[in-house]
């Protein structure tokens, strides 16, 4: 389970850490930074996926997606000067980091080399990778990293018994780039490389994943893929959601629902408990079928005092919403980590307690967060408020409460001691 997320440099997450407990929902104001917590994550995602580059590009290229205030905005805060432009010290990038109990890892993405006295290439928006780490434990500490990249380099820790120099100090700022982590004759520090090539486009999680040399990229890999992402299904009469389609089977939902009706006939006949109770539960007694015709499949909701079914192409919208929502809480391949955006769009207010049983269920065995303005749907998840509530799988839900000031998102109520320890490193 993931017990922290690590934003730094997009859009107002200016240097943010965000605590997670099992079943999070974040809530605030308009603008306070909802949507760029969950794009971030989905940035993070797209490291394993290995999309995170042309996902910043449609996003209008990493200058467009980072953080637009100062580097320091003390002044601002502690003596009331105007926010005013500094002399930057560090480099200009945009860092993600997501960390476990027993592993964690980062990327640091920054603006491509521009040439000098040549063409500029076409590809000025594209971002490139400049770092990642992986490391043992949830902190970044130099002598817990197991697989370092930094621009084309890639390392992982050396395995063979008496490889490791307990004396050498491996952080990056300390190990200069033409020395490659070696000492001069060849003999190694503690580390193997596994390549000096990678691409400024390409994660090491994508491209080293192997499981005999380098297993933690793997490890990690596995995870991110295992997310998924939810954010208001589309219900026009055009939604993929609505079409007939040709089926197969279905473990998990596509993020746009266009295979709705082979995941809810997946869900049934993998035995998943609960998807015949959630739709009665929703619609006071209705029954749902999926019908097959040459292949194409089809939902239809039968309902009392109906004389027939309604099809997707004939549900209203919100409706149509909810069974997106139950194909993915239900899902017949429980992921590791659930994230719904704003799922209470379009749905009667009725509807709101039966979806908040549900996401209580799929939290039992995922972890789950959960965007929302909706105090209902809050209320209907049971968020504790309490501290020193338990956490992990099938704990209370929590509620992390996003405030801007001055242009940057903080967690509301958080501070010194109550934000988790986190380290960035550097590019040094």
């Amino acid at each position: 389970m993931l017990t922290s997320v690590a934003v730094s440099g997009y859009r107002s997450l200016r240097d943010v850490v965000v605590p997670l407990h099992g079943l999070d929902v974040v809530t605030g104001a308009n603008g306070s930074g909802k949507s760029s917590l969950y794009r971030s994550l989905r940035l993070l995602a797209g490291c394993g996926r290995g999309d995170v580059v042309g996902t910043l590009a449609r996003e209008g290229g990493l200058q467009s997606a980072l953080w637009a205030g100062p580097a320091s905005l003390d002044g601002a805060r502690k003596r009331g000067y105007a926010a005013q432009g500094l002399v930057r010290k560090g480099p200009i990038g945009l860092r993600l980091g997501f960390a476990t109990e027993e592993f964690g890892y980062l990327v640091d993405l920054g603006l491509p080399q521009q040439t000098s006295g040549g063409e500029d290439s076409a590809f000025l928006r594209d971002p490139e990778i400049k770092r990642e780490v992986v490391w043992a434990g949830s902190v970044m500490r130099p002598g817990a990293v197991l697989v370092r990249r930094r621009w084309s380099v890639v390392e992982t820790r050396a395995s063979a018994a008496g490889d490791w120099d307990a004396g050498w100090d491996d952080d990056w700022e300390s190990d200069p780039p033409e020395g490659n982590g070696r000492r001069a004759g060849g003999r190694s520090r503690g580390w193997t490389e596994l390549t000096r090539s990678l691409r400024p486009w390409e994660s090491m999680l994508t491209e080293l994943a192997d499981p005999e040399r380098a297993p933690e990229l793997l490890r990690v890999r596995r995870m991110i893929a295992g997310w998924r992402f939810y954010d208001s299904f589309r219900a026009d009469p055009a939604a993929p959601a609505r079409q007939t389609q040709i089926g197969t089977r279905t473990p998990v939902l596509a993020d746009d629902g266009s295979d709705l009706a082979a995941a809810l006939q997946t869900i049934r006949e993998n035995g998943q408990p609960g998807l015949d109770a959630a739709i009665a539960d929703a619609f006071d007694g209705a029954v749902l079928d999926v019908t097959v015709t040459d292949g194409r499949f089809d939902v239809e909701l039968h309902q009392p005092g109906m004389l027939r079914p309604l099809r997707a192409a004939e549900l209203s919208e919100g409706t149509l919403r909810y069974l997106c929502l139950v194909a993915a809480l239900l899902s017949a391949d429980r992921p590791p980590l659930l994230v719904l955006n704003e799922p209470e769009t379009s749905l009667h207010p009725e509807l709101l307690p039966p979806l908040g049983r549900l996401i209580r269920s799929a939290a039992e065995t995922s972890q789950v967060m959960v965007v929302s303005h909706s105090d209902a749907l809050i209320r209907e998840l049971g968020v504790a408020d309490d501290d020193g509530a338990p956490v992990g799988l099938g704990s209370p839900a929590r509620r992390l409460t996003l405030v801007k000031d001055l242009g940057e998102t903080f967690v509301e109520g958080q501070g010194l001691l109550t934000t988790p320890p986190w380290s960035w490193g550097s590019r040094r």
